[in-house]
């Protein structure tokens, strides 16, 4: 059961968080704060979604318009001394890789040849303090970047591209843990990030040229309760519950305020709470399985054109391979995306994605 405890996170995390809601791509879990000891960690995961849409006034069907991509983490983790431990974690939390095929003005659907891409990195110091009790409270903080640029040909050649920005933000939470039953509760909060993006925008609905201006786009707060729990020998529950306000990200540049209002170029119109929940079995000294369902709700509201997806359900299945201070998980998602309808009337239905993670620890 010792060996099991560390790895209840990992399939949802090697499997990384496909389609979950707004610009999320990791879950920021604070899992490797208890590995035992000296702890390095590497993730690599790769998405396929499947999403298109049709609508009869935007010229039919608009065909697979997000593309697959690939996200890269690693972790390390110490203990000080017998109360302090630290780590530092690198994530990339947001993303967005829309591309609609064809070319605007030779195929029908009037998106045709758009593309969008957000781009950020994280970087997270953590220090952990550990009582006797079981209980433990950490802290730290978050250096993030974000970049984002798009290009929409249905406005007229309407482009936007920014410089990366960097900002700080900060983490704390909470966890207990009763290690003879496999017990572990932890609760974590993640601050609101603000960045000041300059962001220049060009096209038929800039006129006099290129306008370059810095707007504020905020990266939501979260509240992440992670917990796990042996339940018979060998064998572990474990889940987890995310909340994150969305609701607070927009990105709305002033020249495409002027051709789109009210509708914002990105925009969230619900939070998202996010749920998890696995089994792991432990087979022997060498190997261990793990299976998970998630779930995200489908609330109805309008999305924008650039992220038209409403929820989701996903399956998970993955394995643990141990050997000496060697841990390997490998994991494969199977997500069905929800159905959403675009603020101009796109309906997208019947949607899926792919997703496949690699994780590879050693403690030394």
């Amino acid at each position: 059961m010792k060996k099991l405890i560390v790895t209840a996170a990992a399939i949802g995390a090697a499997a990384t968080t496909a389609h979950a809601g707004g610009l999320e791509r990791s879950p920021q879990s604070m899992a490797v704060l208890f590995e035992e000891g000296r702890y390095l960690e590497f993730s690599f995961s790769y998405v396929a979604p499947d999403v298109s849409g049709n609508s009869v006034a935007l010229g039919g069907d608009s065909g697979s318009m997000l593309d697959s991509y690939i996200n890269l983490g690693a972790s390390y983790k110490a203990d000080l001394n017998d109360t302090l431990s630290y780590a530092i974690i690198f994530d990339q939390p947001y993303g967005a890789t829309t591309a609609y095929p064809g070319t605007f003005g030779v195929d029908p659907y009037r998106f045709a040849g758009s593309t969008a891409s957000v781009k950020s990195n994280a970087l997270t110091g953590v220090l952990q303090y550990n009582m006797d009790s079981g209980a433990s409270v950490y802290g730290g903080l978050r250096a993030q970047s974000l970049q984002a640029e798009a290009n929409l040909p249905v406005l007229g050649g309407y482009t936007i591209d920014s410089d990366p920005d960097y900002t700080l933000g900060y983490m704390v939470g909470a966890a207990y843990e009763k290690p003879e039953i496999a017990l572990r509760v932890a609760l974590t909060y993640h601050s609101e990030t603000s960045h000041d993006l300059t962001l220049t925008e060009t096209g038929a609905l800039a006129p006099s040229g290129p306008e370059t201006r810095t707007e504020e786009v905020k990266l939501p707060q979260a509240l992440n309760l992670e917990f796990q729990s042996g339940v018979a020998e060998d064998t572990l529950v474990f889940g987890s519950v995310r909340w994150v306000e969305w609701t607070e990200t927009v990105i709305n540049p002033v020249v495409y305020q002027r051709a789109m209002q009210p509708e914002a170029l990105v925009f969230f119109r619900d939070d998202r709470i996010t749920y998890t929940l696995g089994v792991g079995r432990r087979l022997n000294e060498t190997w261990s399985v793990l299976g998970s369902v998630g779930y995200e709700e489908n609330t109805g509201a309008v999305t924008g054109n650039l992220g038209p997806t409403d929820g989701f359900t996903s399956v998970s299945v993955g394995a643990v391979y141990t050997k000496d201070n060697m841990k390997i998980t490998g994991g494969l998602r199977y997500v069905d995306v929800g159905d959403a309808t675009t603020f101009v009337g796109a309906n997208f239905t019947g949607n899926t994605a792919i997703a496949a993670g690699l994780r590879i620890g050693y403690s030394f």
